[in-house]
């Protein structure tokens, strides 16, 4: 049997608990449940180890940017820490060298403002925490800014609203890599029917 392709859920300091931990649940419940679909997830930060996210909730990530190795997936969250991460010169390089050999890159909240100021969403259509909707605007003026959606998925990059709409986008991810069928076999085990209130 092949390798598991890997899912990478980014921890930074000042991450929105919800924006990674959300979508943990979907997808380890569905890679430990169904291994035979042949994914795993995995959580890593800059350094690895202890990461201390927006609401005080620590951490403990077991693989860094050096050691987590090659991504199929990868899921960047929001929270207050991608505030630094939009103007970081480093960060943003090290977004765009993930683009070059991560097959899906996917955002929640605010992590999509991220990618937008490394010029990955460029003529692309998106969105992002309600709050931030016209940030995304203003950082590249080309993105067609969905702000109704709950998640947008333009193929290999997808983006999730706030917070918890990173949960709805996981989910689409289990359809989208194993089969509706699945999709509503995770959403039945973590006990999930989400209806939205604008």
């Amino acid at each position: 049997m092949s390798a598991p392709r890997r899912i990478g859920i980014l921890f930074f300091t000042g991450t929105e608990e919800l924006d990674a931990i959300g979508p943990w649940e979907v997808l380890s419940y569905w890679t430990q449940n169904f291994r035979d679909d042949g994914f795993e997830v995995v959580a890593f930060s800059k350094d690895g180890g202890s990461v201390k996210c927006a609401k005080g909730l620590e951490v403990m990530t077991p693989y860094s940017y050096e050691t987590v190795g090659a991504l199929e997936v990868l899921v960047y969250p929001g929270g207050v820490g991608t505030r630094e991460h939009v103007t970081d010169p480093q960060q943003l390089a090290w977004v765009r060298s993930q683009r070059q050999c991560t097959a899906v890159m996917t955002s929640v909240c605010t992590g999509s403002l991220v990618f937008a100021a490394a010029g990955l969403l460029a003529n692309r259509p998106a969105t992002t925490h309600w709050a931030s909707l016209d940030k995304l605007a203003t950082l590249d003026p080309t993105i067609d800014v969905r702000r109704d959606d709950r998640f947008v998925d333009d193929g290999d990059v997808v983006s999730a609203a706030g917070i918890s709409a990173g949960i709805d986008m996981a989910l689409h991810l289990v359809q989208r890599f194993a089969s509706p069928q699945r999709e509503q076999q995770v959403r039945r085990g973590i006990q999930y029917d989400a209806h939205p209130v604008a």
